[in-house]
């Protein structure tokens, strides 16, 4: 069984073992979809549609039906906001107030259920391979494409990414050492989004006959998938897509994580190659056309 089955007949297998496939998840008189709205809207103040349809996925119309399928049964109101007319927000009736305490309480049961024959090694075993899984679907998620260096979301990574370094660093950091807008040259810059918000930046430039790797950088709420590895992975395969055969980059000892993933990458230690007072550690690496 090749990768792609495994992973549909795992997909079959959990989503019929949680009981997704019927319309009356978890014992109540609904579908999922309409579940996971009422949890999703929760017990505050009230949700704008428009971060619903983000969070869950939803095309507007999708969206537009459950809410009305909610609202009939009295679970559900939607109306405007109070701090802004032009934005609607779904709020939960007390009804639906207290069916969501329902499915949380029947949530928590069933899983309790799943975890109960198991030992206490076999559930730690079951519940980090489902963080490890996560994690590396998360990963699959986040889209990285290359992007002009003037780009705003990738100017703002790119800020981000000198705030830290200004607190990390003993001796700070001068944001005018970040590459300036117009001067990448045939370089290459890519920015990661995870569901269209900016979360890592980092790119080449051409410097004589090698290409320098700068400013790779992962936002502190995406790290710990392997997004810095697939950014610098993606760096070397443009760069030898155009003829880079030897990359270098700089750093600094406070940066331990970035040096450990350098290394892990195949990056030697080389003398200093210029004048940096950041780039107090150098290393390079031949990249095989």
């Amino acid at each position: 069984m090749d990768q792609i089955e495994q992973v549909r007949d795992f997909n079959r297998y959990y989503t019929q073992r949680l009981g997704v496939l019927t319309d009356h998840y978890l014992g109540q008189g609904r579908p999922l979809g309409e579940a996971r709205l009422l949890f999703e809207i929760g017990a505050g103040a009230g949700v704008g549609l428009r971060d619903l349809r983000a969070r869950l996925g939803l095309d507007s119309g999708y969206l537009s039906r459950l809410l009305r399928s909610l609202s009939s049964q009295g679970l559900v109101a939607v109306g405007p906001s109070p701090a802004d007319g032009r934005v609607r927000i779904a709020t939960l009736t007390e009804a639906g107030r207290r069916e969501r305490d329902d499915l949380e309480a029947r949530s928590r049961e069933s899983v309790a259920a799943l975890l109960g024959p198991l030992t206490d090694a076999q559930r730690e075993q079951l519940v980090e391979a489902q963080a490890r899984i996560r994690r590396l679907l998360r990963l699959a998620a986040v889209v990285i494409t290359p992007v002009a260096d003037d780009d705003p979301a990738a100017r703002a990574c790119l800020t981000s990414y000198g705030k830290e370094l200004a607190l990390r660093f003993p001796e700070g950091y001068d944001p005018a050492a970040l590459t300036a807008p117009g001067t990448l040259g045939s370089g290459t810059m890519l920015l990661a989004r995870e569901e269209d918000a900016p979360v890592g930046c980092g790119l080449w430039i051409l410097l004589g006959s090698f290409a320098e790797i700068r400013h790779l950088w992962v936002s502190p709420a995406a790290r710990g998938c392997g997004l810095g590895a697939r950014l610098l992975t993606g760096l070397e395969r443009d760069a030898a897509a155009h003829g880079v055969t030897v990359l270098r980059l700089g750093t600094h000892p406070a940066l331990t994580e970035a040096i450990a993933l350098y290394r892990r990458h195949g990056y030697r230690e080389i003398a200093a190659y210029d004048s940096s007072p950041y780039n107090q550690l150098s290393f390079e690496k031949e990249l095989v056309l």
